[in-house]
């Protein structure tokens, strides 16, 4: 059972991947369609084509390997000018390029081409890919956020400690000699529902514990819901020293690395876990945090495949927040559906990675280098600019931007971009990051 459940957690990511590339796609599709330009083909996948289907002047269909997808928009630069056979291996890449561009024009369609958009158009059609990932990544986090809830404390108590036990103590169990918990002297018991705290109503443990935090030494009016009646207790918090955690809830250092301690109030009762259903612009705020977070890996990419390459070569430690191949995340995601934890908990998980996912697509292919679509927005904006240019100065409009010549560099990128993914690749079968490190 636990075999099937994790071959179940990788076919749900490939098929989440498969419309996540698929709705990408359809971000470039629509507007590409809408602006009139005439599109040929819409792809999923690379290499060998399994099935399509010509619908007007389009073809859809799937390619065999599910690692990305295209679709083929007439004209996306420039028509080529006649010229003689090309010699030396760049010149030749910037012949073929030219040349299957010229072959996207169709007769009669020449008018119905990319390059000729005005710029803020051919921005539209590009960013629509990313943006589409995005708001299907946004779409996952409210899901995940508002509709499942997220995994925190809730009000309801589920242990009170007998005894404070000094925190530089092993003792698992209370001696004669150690005074009673603040929490077990005023009488809360497992199965309270918090209610109040000091006259605040409180609707998360979180809230209950830093009014509690914020007041060692002074009398609470505490009141719980008990067997269906509320009751009104007296907790008075003892001080103690705690360490500070940063909102990810690691622990915060001084400037000589030691821990940032603080003394606070401490009850001694603990809260069970449960999904609390947080507001609807929650999943928005949860998109763009982890936009910024995947943006901050991607610009620290160098050094993150060094220390990849340093795992796999030389046996150093994986960092497990570190960038994934596709096989990684789909180990992950079996992994997540066959762990041993209520079903929600892992269909949470699920959505999670996938929600990841497509923010990883979203920002990833904002990089401005050929061949990704920042890019291709990149050389838009650069047509504009020199447009704009002329006509401050009043010169004659310049020829469009034709981008084949940046074909070499895109070769580059693209080398680079298949050398980045085979390492990945290599590191998550001989190397894997799991949920159990």
């Amino acid at each position: 059972m636990e075999f099937l459940l994790y071959l179940g957690g990788i076919l749900f990511m490939l098929i989440g991947l498969g419309l996540s590339i698929g709705l990408h796609e359809v971000g470039h599709l629509v507007p590409a369609k809408l602006f009139g330009v005439r599109v040929g083909q819409y792809m999923i996948g690379f290499g060998p084509r399994l099935w399509s289907k010509r619908i007007g002047e389009t073809e859809y269909g799937f390619k065999m390997l599910p690692l990305g997808g295209f679709i083929s928009m007439s004209g996306m630069y420039p028509p080529s000018k006649s010229s003689g056979p090309a010699s030396g291996l760049f010149r030749s890449l910037i012949q073929d390029a030219r040349s299957a561009n010229d072959e996207t024009i169709a007769d009669g369609a020449e008018d119905r081409v990319f390059y000729r958009l005005p710029v803020w158009k051919r921005v539209i059609v590009m960013l629509g890919g990313p943006v589409m990932n995005l708001l299907l990544a946004t779409v996952i986090f409210t899901i995940l956020l508002s509709g499942i809830g997220l995994q925190q404390g809730t009000t309801t108590i589920s242990a009170v400690s007998e005894c404070v036990v000094p925190s530089a103590s092993t003792a698992t169990e209370c001696s004669p000699d150690d005074p009673e918990s603040p929490a077990a002297e005023a009488g809360v018991q497992p199965g309270d529902v918090i209610l109040s705290v000091d006259g605040q109503p409180v609707s998360t443990f979180a809230d209950a514990t830093a009014i509690i935090q914020a007041s060692p030494g002074e009398v609470l009016d505490v009141v719980v819901r008990r067997d269906g009646s509320d009751e009104s207790l007296s907790l008075t918090p003892i001080a103690a020293e705690r360490t500070i955690t940063d909102a990810s809830g690691r622990p915060l250092q001084d400037e000589n690395g030691d821990p940032v301690v603080k003394e606070v109030g401490y009850a001694g009762m603990y809260s069970q876990m449960g999904y609390i259903q947080q507001p609807l612009s929650a999943g928005p705020e949860m998109a763009v945090d982890s936009a910024g977070r995947v943006a901050t890996m991607i610009l620290n990419l160098p050094a993150r495949l060094w220390d990849i390459g340093a795992s796999v070569f030389a046996g150093a430690d994986r960092d497990p927040n570190g960038p994934l191949s596709v096989v990684g995340v789909g180990r992950l995601a079996g992994e997540v559906a066959s762990v041993d934890a209520p079903v929600l908990d892992r269909w949470a998980g699920l959505l999670s990675l996938l929600g990841m996912l497509n923010i990883a697509l979203f920002v990833f292919n904002l990089i401005p280098l050929l061949p990704l679509d920042g890019g291709h927005i990149v050389v838009a904006l650069w047509d504009g600019i020199r447009r704009i240019w002329a006509k401050i100065f009043r010169r004659p409009p310049p020829a469009p931007v034709d981008a084949t010549s940046l074909v070499p560099l895109t070769v580059v990128v693209s080398v680079v971009l298949i050398a980045m993914g085979a390492l990945l690749l290599i590191a998550d079968i001989v190397k894997p990051v799991s949920l159990f490190q």
